[in-house]
């Protein structure tokens, strides 16, 4: 997958798509570093897919297409917080994350923040370090009965400040 992505605001309508890429996502990518059973707990998530279309619909979020297609998304939390960030597994590694990042950290910069955050999961964490992001401390979170850790993350934008 080599075309060019762009990126649009999300919409209601592509809730079931972003569903199935987040589910698809955390089974194909995450398995070397979460067990079965912890994957399953965090795909949950979607799993009511009118709550994740509102959850999604309540962030800045934003869809990354090839082809017409979902590839990924990002969901920014209060301008500051990256609170998703997903990639279709077949398109891992070909730009797409690169492309929400830039995108999110630009609109973070353009809204005023000074620094973005982020809970990055062990398999995005290296990622997110080679973006910059400094790790600031380890989580442990509970999803269906089952803990999961995670890194927050925080990379300055500079002096932020609204565009004008």
């Amino acid at each position: 997958m080599s075309e060019r992505v762009s990126l649009r605001p999300f919409l209601p309508a592509d809730t079931p798509a972003l569903a199935a890429l987040f589910r698809a996502s955390i089974e194909e990518l995450t398995g070397d570093d979460y067990d079965e059973d912890q994957q399953e707990a965090w795909a949950a998530a979607a799993d009511d897919e009118e709550a994740f279309g509102a959850r999604l619909s309540s962030l800045l979020t934003l869809v990354a297409l090839r082809a017409g297609a979902p590839v990924g998304f990002v969901a920014l939390k209060d301008d500051s917080h990256i609170d998703l960030l997903y990639v279709l597994p077949q398109a891992a590694e070909s730009g797409v994350g690169t492309a929400l990042c830039d995108a999110a950290e630009t609109l973070a910069r353009g809204r005023g923040s000074k620094a973005l955050t982020v809970d990055a999961s062990d398999t995005a964490l290296g990622f997110f370090q080679q973006r910059g992001y400094q790790p600031e401390r380890r989580n442990t979170v509970s999803l269906g009965g089952e803990w999961l850790s995670n890194t927050t993350l925080r990379k300055s934008l500079g002096e932020g400040g609204r565009l004008q």
